[in-house]
Protein backbone atom coordinates (compact mmCIF):
# COMPACT_ATOMS: atom_id res chain seq x y z
CA UNK A 1 0.00 0.00 0.00
CA UNK A 2 1.40 3.40 -0.96
CA UNK A 3 1.68 5.79 1.96
CA UNK A 4 0.41 9.41 1.95
CA UNK A 5 3.98 10.78 2.19
CA UNK A 6 4.98 9.02 -1.03
CA UNK A 7 1.87 10.35 -2.83
CA UNK A 8 2.62 13.92 -1.68
CA UNK A 9 6.23 13.62 -2.83
CA UNK A 10 5.10 12.26 -6.23
CA UNK A 11 2.65 15.13 -6.70
CA UNK A 12 5.32 17.66 -5.76
CA UNK A 13 7.73 16.25 -8.35
CA UNK A 14 5.08 16.65 -11.04
CA UNK A 15 4.20 20.19 -9.99
CA UNK A 16 7.79 21.50 -10.12
CA UNK A 17 7.96 21.51 -13.97
CA UNK A 18 4.59 23.29 -14.04
CA UNK A 19 5.85 26.04 -11.72
CA UNK A 20 9.00 26.37 -13.81
CA UNK A 21 6.93 26.67 -16.97
CA UNK A 22 4.71 29.36 -15.45
CA UNK A 23 7.72 31.36 -14.29
CA UNK A 24 9.41 31.01 -17.67
CA UNK A 25 6.28 32.14 -19.49
CA UNK A 26 6.03 35.21 -17.21
CA UNK A 27 9.59 36.17 -18.16
CA UNK A 28 9.40 35.21 -21.84
CA UNK A 29 8.86 37.87 -24.50
CA UNK A 30 7.75 35.29 -27.06
CA UNK A 31 4.12 35.67 -28.06
CA UNK A 32 3.76 38.94 -26.18
CA UNK A 33 1.10 41.13 -27.86
CA UNK A 34 2.28 44.43 -29.27
CA UNK A 35 -0.64 46.33 -27.76
CA UNK A 36 -1.26 45.60 -24.08
CA UNK A 37 -3.83 46.75 -21.52
CA UNK A 38 -2.03 48.38 -18.59
CA UNK A 39 -4.81 47.25 -16.27
CA UNK A 40 -3.94 43.64 -17.07
CA UNK A 41 -0.18 43.96 -16.50
CA UNK A 42 1.35 42.42 -13.34
CA UNK A 43 1.56 44.83 -10.40
CA UNK A 44 3.06 44.37 -6.94
CA UNK A 45 4.32 46.37 -3.97
CA UNK A 46 7.46 44.21 -3.59
CA UNK A 47 7.26 44.37 0.18
CA UNK A 48 6.97 48.16 0.31
CA UNK A 49 3.73 49.30 1.88
CA UNK A 50 1.82 51.91 -0.08
CA UNK A 51 3.54 51.18 -3.41
CA UNK A 52 2.03 49.79 -6.59
CA UNK A 53 4.63 49.11 -9.31
CA UNK A 54 3.94 48.09 -12.91
CA UNK A 55 6.70 47.60 -15.47
CA UNK A 56 4.91 48.92 -18.55
CA UNK A 57 7.76 48.14 -20.93
CA UNK A 58 11.05 46.80 -19.70
CA UNK A 59 14.36 45.13 -20.33
CA UNK A 60 13.79 41.73 -18.76
CA UNK A 61 10.04 41.44 -19.36
CA UNK A 62 9.85 42.87 -22.88
CA UNK A 63 13.37 42.79 -24.30
CA UNK A 64 13.99 46.56 -24.41
CA UNK A 65 17.65 47.57 -24.69
CA UNK A 66 17.81 51.34 -24.17
CA UNK A 67 14.87 52.44 -22.01
CA UNK A 68 12.39 51.09 -19.47
CA UNK A 69 9.00 52.50 -18.44
CA UNK A 70 7.30 52.10 -15.05
CA UNK A 71 3.91 53.13 -13.71
CA UNK A 72 4.09 53.69 -9.97
CA UNK A 73 1.43 54.71 -7.49
CA UNK A 74 2.28 55.89 -3.96
CA UNK A 75 -0.33 56.00 -1.21
CA UNK A 76 -0.28 59.05 1.08
CA UNK A 77 2.87 59.03 3.20
CA UNK A 78 4.73 56.42 1.13
CA UNK A 79 8.01 57.10 -0.64
CA UNK A 80 10.97 55.72 -2.51
CA UNK A 81 14.19 54.98 -0.65
CA UNK A 82 16.96 57.59 -0.77
CA UNK A 83 18.95 56.36 -3.76
CA UNK A 84 20.96 57.03 -6.90
CA UNK A 85 21.73 55.23 -10.16
CA UNK A 86 24.01 55.70 -13.16
CA UNK A 87 21.20 56.19 -15.65
CA UNK A 88 18.98 59.03 -16.76
CA UNK A 89 15.47 59.18 -15.34
CA UNK A 90 12.42 61.18 -16.38
CA UNK A 91 9.20 61.51 -14.36
CA UNK A 92 5.71 62.51 -15.47
CA UNK A 93 3.21 63.10 -12.67
CA UNK A 94 -0.15 61.75 -13.80
CA UNK A 95 -2.13 62.60 -10.67
CA UNK A 96 -1.65 63.76 -7.11
CA UNK A 97 1.19 65.78 -5.65
CA UNK A 98 4.23 65.31 -3.47
CA UNK A 99 7.84 66.28 -2.89
CA UNK A 100 11.05 65.53 -4.76
CA UNK A 101 14.19 65.56 -2.63
CA UNK A 102 17.36 65.99 -4.68
CA UNK A 103 21.06 66.21 -3.77
CA UNK A 104 24.19 66.39 -5.88
CA UNK A 105 26.72 63.57 -6.03
CA UNK A 106 29.61 66.05 -6.13
CA UNK A 107 30.37 65.83 -2.40
CA UNK A 108 31.34 62.96 -0.09
CA UNK A 109 27.72 62.54 1.03
CA UNK A 110 24.40 63.90 -0.27
CA UNK A 111 23.90 66.38 2.58
CA UNK A 112 20.71 68.40 2.96
CA UNK A 113 18.63 67.89 -0.20
CA UNK A 114 16.77 70.46 -2.23
CA UNK A 115 12.98 70.21 -1.95
CA UNK A 116 10.80 70.53 -5.04
CA UNK A 117 7.01 70.47 -5.10
CA UNK A 118 5.68 68.11 -7.77
CA UNK A 119 2.08 68.11 -8.99
CA UNK A 120 -0.30 66.66 -11.55
CA UNK A 121 0.85 67.31 -15.13
CA UNK A 122 4.36 68.27 -14.01
CA UNK A 123 7.54 66.60 -15.25
CA UNK A 124 11.17 66.52 -14.11
CA UNK A 125 14.36 64.57 -14.70
CA UNK A 126 17.11 63.30 -12.41
CA UNK A 127 20.75 63.89 -13.44
CA UNK A 128 22.90 60.75 -13.58
CA UNK A 129 24.05 59.67 -10.08
CA UNK A 130 22.31 62.50 -8.22
CA UNK A 131 20.78 61.23 -4.99
CA UNK A 132 17.00 61.59 -4.80
CA UNK A 133 13.77 60.52 -3.19
CA UNK A 134 10.14 60.92 -4.23
CA UNK A 135 7.66 61.22 -1.37
CA UNK A 136 3.87 61.45 -1.43
CA UNK A 137 3.48 64.24 1.09
CA UNK A 138 -0.19 64.71 0.15
CA UNK A 139 -2.29 63.26 2.97
CA UNK A 140 -5.46 63.00 0.90
CA UNK A 141 -4.57 61.57 -2.53
CA UNK A 142 -2.43 58.93 -4.22
CA UNK A 143 0.59 60.08 -6.19
CA UNK A 144 0.82 58.36 -9.59
CA UNK A 145 3.90 58.80 -11.77
CA UNK A 146 5.20 57.50 -15.07
CA UNK A 147 8.95 56.81 -14.89
CA UNK A 148 11.31 56.38 -17.84
CA UNK A 149 14.88 55.20 -17.21
CA UNK A 150 17.81 54.59 -19.53
CA UNK A 151 20.27 51.67 -19.56
CA UNK A 152 18.02 49.01 -18.02
CA UNK A 153 17.95 46.89 -15.95
CA UNK A 154 18.51 49.50 -13.26
CA UNK A 155 21.30 49.23 -10.65
CA UNK A 156 20.32 51.16 -7.52
CA UNK A 157 22.52 52.37 -4.65
CA UNK A 158 20.48 52.86 -1.47
CA UNK A 159 21.25 55.28 1.39
CA UNK A 160 20.11 54.97 4.99
CA UNK A 161 19.98 58.76 5.34
CA UNK A 162 21.19 61.95 3.63
CA UNK A 163 24.44 62.03 5.62
CA UNK A 164 25.56 58.57 4.49
CA UNK A 165 28.79 58.69 2.38
CA UNK A 166 28.37 57.76 -1.28
CA UNK A 167 30.94 54.99 -0.84
CA UNK A 168 28.79 53.37 1.86
CA UNK A 169 25.58 53.25 -0.21
CA UNK A 170 24.44 49.66 -0.74
CA UNK A 171 24.03 48.29 -4.26
CA UNK A 172 20.75 46.51 -4.90
CA UNK A 173 20.94 44.54 -8.15
CA UNK A 174 18.87 43.08 -9.57
CA UNK A 175 16.23 45.38 -8.16
CA UNK A 176 13.10 43.91 -6.58
CA UNK A 177 10.91 43.88 -9.71
CA UNK A 178 13.75 42.40 -11.81
CA UNK A 179 14.67 39.55 -9.47
CA UNK A 180 12.31 36.92 -10.87
CA UNK A 181 13.42 37.25 -14.48
CA UNK A 182 17.07 38.24 -14.07
CA UNK A 183 19.60 35.71 -15.33
CA UNK A 184 23.30 36.00 -14.51
CA UNK A 185 25.26 36.62 -17.74
CA UNK A 186 27.48 33.71 -18.75
CA UNK A 187 30.10 36.07 -20.20
CA UNK A 188 32.57 37.06 -17.50
CA UNK A 189 32.92 40.67 -18.69
CA UNK A 190 29.15 41.19 -18.84
CA UNK A 191 28.77 39.63 -15.40
CA UNK A 192 31.31 42.09 -13.98
CA UNK A 193 29.52 45.00 -15.65
CA UNK A 194 26.14 43.88 -14.28
CA UNK A 195 27.60 43.59 -10.79
CA UNK A 196 29.15 47.03 -10.99
CA UNK A 197 32.63 45.61 -10.46
CA UNK A 198 31.89 45.22 -6.75
CA UNK A 199 31.08 41.54 -6.56
CA UNK A 200 34.04 40.38 -8.59
CA UNK A 201 37.69 41.23 -8.24
CA UNK A 202 39.31 43.99 -10.25
CA UNK A 203 41.76 41.45 -11.61
CA UNK A 204 38.95 39.25 -12.92
CA UNK A 205 37.24 42.18 -14.65
CA UNK A 206 40.52 43.35 -16.12
CA UNK A 207 41.28 39.85 -17.40
CA UNK A 208 37.82 39.59 -18.95
CA UNK A 209 38.26 42.98 -20.61
CA UNK A 210 41.67 42.04 -22.02
CA UNK A 211 40.29 38.78 -23.38
CA UNK A 212 37.41 40.62 -25.07
CA UNK A 213 39.83 43.04 -26.67
CA UNK A 214 42.01 40.33 -28.27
Amino acid sequence: MVGPCFISFFLLLNLVPLFQTLEASHCSIKGLPLVRNIAELPQDNYGRGGLSHITVSGSLLHGLKEVEVWLQTFAPGSRTPIHRHSCEEVFVVLKGSGTLYLASSSYKSPGKPEEHFIFSNSTFHIPVNDVHQVWNTNEHEDLQILVIISRPPVKIFIYEDWSMPHTAAKLKFPYYWDEQCFQEPHDELLRCEHQGGRSCSLIKCSRAFMMSAT
